[in-house]
């Protein structure tokens, strides 16, 4: 077998078959969800949703959940033009509901594109060999990493990863679970700003993740150029960022000797979920490294801002300070994973050039963040949250196999999680208008040998926190964080990046798995809300600001966000303002509201 034929051999009349059609169910089921499509019900039971045109229709079955859940089996969906049956395709899909998605004639051909890369993605995670659920529910860290199947559960265009190739994909995507090495530079000091937290300096951090031969072969590099190590910041780059960005776009700053190539380091790493971000599998207990790569990935080209990461060390110890001296936040177990440090190369020209938000200044930056590995006890074990909401090819529910390996009633089993997740993100909201991006990837759970829940850790922080008060009183590199949210919007927070974009799925999941009712689920996390507000009395006065148990809340729709603006889809000056708000979704836990006395 040729290379070539290596890079594309998953892409068989099966794989594609089988990725169009968990493809056009997720839309189906999405953008009924965002109320972009109304389906309509059919005579037999059935529900249909008609093209633009009205000569196409597609036909499924559906049981409809709360928060306006479309749970849509797979096999059920047909496609059919007047008495013909079609064939599945996505991206006809797409073509044929254009104008009822509001695709312009600008974003269609880059977001289709981004869906053809999903199906892609799809058929290669199809074509290989792949663990159970109950598998997988006993597996190992980077085993459950790698073998989600996934990705985002709300965005269709999940896996856009636009500027791999074939090979790329094969080298460097987190379902190929193929390790790599960094590529490290060397960056002029006087053009580079290294950060770091309070407990460390640039050469204990160095010293923690480069052996001593590799810093002596990096500096034989440099005197060997007749430059002088001291001069020079040591920077981790992606390796596709440096042979597709680095060594053409900035081959100036190469020439000028302002930044300097050293080689590939020792370790090897994998790629997380997030691509961008890497785990040590030479040395789990080194830090993860994030690097920018400039891949459109689910609308977002995925760089790193230099200007970002000069604060973000600081913002990081100023969190865990917080969630150290928080008897409620350290009583949950909650952890953080700082980001430890950090490292930006500022080029003169294309900031001359650019606004502080263009690609163009979010090319070379990294940061090191901590593993979670050191900090686990014996008979620990870890899983990124997003695992919860796998389901294997042959149906297989991951969270089901957990609870089923605990032993624990469904319920005792949730109840767990819950305290270990909801509980910290609720006291972050009501004790200190802090919110988090808690979503699935950004959240690493600690479970014991048995599959249960001990605590939660967060990760991600300095990009995705945010506090909301504009009066806080927070340090000066800290500042950043701060954001004036509209009250009506605050707690979206939870009830748009909690209940609607992760519950929602696992609550489906559970319940189909035959696990756990949905009605038990929601009347679980109603349990706990109360039960955190009866802890709190001195937080009262907030709770009757912003009720938990309120009869409804906007729905946020994230794929319109896609669908308008796939290359950014928010204005990270001010993205409360660019949400697309639909409507109201029932409040879940409204109808388990404690009685008031």
């Amino acid at each position: 077998m040729t290379t070539t034929d290596r890079h594309v051999d998953h892409l068989r009349p099966d794989t594609w078959a089988e990725a169009n059609r968990r493809l056009v169910r997720k839309a189906l089921a999405e953008f009924a969800h965002e109320r972009l499509l109304t389906p309509e019900p059919t005579a037999d039971g059935r529900y249909r949703v008609r093209s633009d045109d009205g000569t196409v229709e597609y036909r499924f079955t559906a049981r409809l959940l709360r928060l306006d859940h479309w749970q849509i089996p797979a096999d059920s969906v047909t496609r059919h033009r007047g008495e013909d049956e079609l064939p599945l395709d996505a991206v006809d899909f797409f073509i044929e509901l254009r104008s009822t998605l509001g695709l312009s004639d600008q974003v269609l051909p880059v977001y289709l594109e981004e869906i053809t890369s999903t199906l892609a993605g799809t058929a290669y995670k199809l074509d290989r060999d792949e663990p159970t659920a109950a598998e997988l529910a006993g597996a190992g860290f980077q085993a459950i990493e790698t073998g989600m199947t996934e990705g985002h559960p709300g965005f269709v265009a999940n896996n856009g990863r636009i500027g791999f190739d074939g090979e790329e994909y094969h080298r460097y995507a987190p379902e190929a679970a193929h390790p790599l090495r960094l590529v490290w530079l060397a960056a002029q000091r006087a053009h580079s700003v290294f950060t770091c937290g309070a407990d460390t300096d640039y050469e204990r951090h160095l010293a923690q993740e480069l052996s001593q031969a590799e810093r002596d072969r990096f500096a034989a590099v440099l005197t060997g150029l007749g430059l002088d190590p001291a001069d020079y910041h040591l920077l981790p780059v992606h390796p596709w960022q440096w042979e597709n960005r680095i060594s053409v776009t900035f081959a100036g700053e190469l020439a000028a000797r302002r930044l300097v190539l050293l080689g590939e380091g020792d370790d090897e790493y994998l790629a997380q979920q997030s691509i961008r971000t890497f785990f040590n599998t030479s040395n789990p207990g080194r830090h993860y490294v994030k690097t920018a790569i400039s891949v459109l990935n689910m609308g977002f080209m995925r760089g790193l801002s230099a200007a970002y990461m000069e604060a973000t060390p600081a913002i990081n110890d100023w969190l865990a300070g917080l969630v150290e001296q928080d008897e409620v936040l350290r009583g949950t177990g909650l952890t953080i994973i700082r980001e430890h440090a950090a490292i930006g190369y500022r080029h003169r020209q294309f900031e001359a050039a650019t606004d502080r938000y263009s690609p163009y200044r979010k090319m070379l930056a990294a940061l090191w963040r901590e593993s979670p590995v050191p900090s686990l006890a014996p008979g620990e074990r870890l899983a990124t949250m997003a695992s919860l909401l796998h389901t294997d090819r042959w149906g297989g529910s991951l969270a089901a196999a957990l609870v089923e390996r605990s032993g624990l009633a469904p319920e005792a089993w949730l109840r767990r999680y819950l305290d270990a997740y909801l509980t910290p993100l609720l006291h972050s909201f009501y004790a200190h208008d802090l919110a988090f991006m808690p979503h699935g990837e950004n959240v690493i759970l600690v479970l014991d040998e048995a599959g249960t829940v001990q605590r939660a850790i967060f990760k991600d922080i300095a990009e995705e926190i945010v506090v909301m008060n504009p009066e806080a009183e927070l340090p000066e590199p800290v500042q950043r964080i701060r954001a004036d949210v509209p009250d009506h919007m605050k707690l979206l927070s939870i009830f748009t990046d909690v209940f609607d974009c992760f519950f929602r799925y696992l609550a489906a999941t559970l319940d189909e798995a035959g696990t756990l009712p949905e009605d038990a689920f929601w009347r679980t996390v109603a349990e706990v809300v109360a039960d955190y507000r009866a802890r709190v009395p001195e937080l009262a006065e907030k709770f009757e600001r912003f009720d938990p148990f309120t009869e409804a809340f906007p729905l946020s729709c994230l794929n319109r966000l896609q669908l308008r603006d796939n290359q950014q889809m928010v204005d990270l000056a001010d993205p409360s303002a660019a949400l697309q708000l639909v409507g109201d979704l029932v409040n879940p836990i409204a109808p388990y509201a404690p009685v008031r006395r």
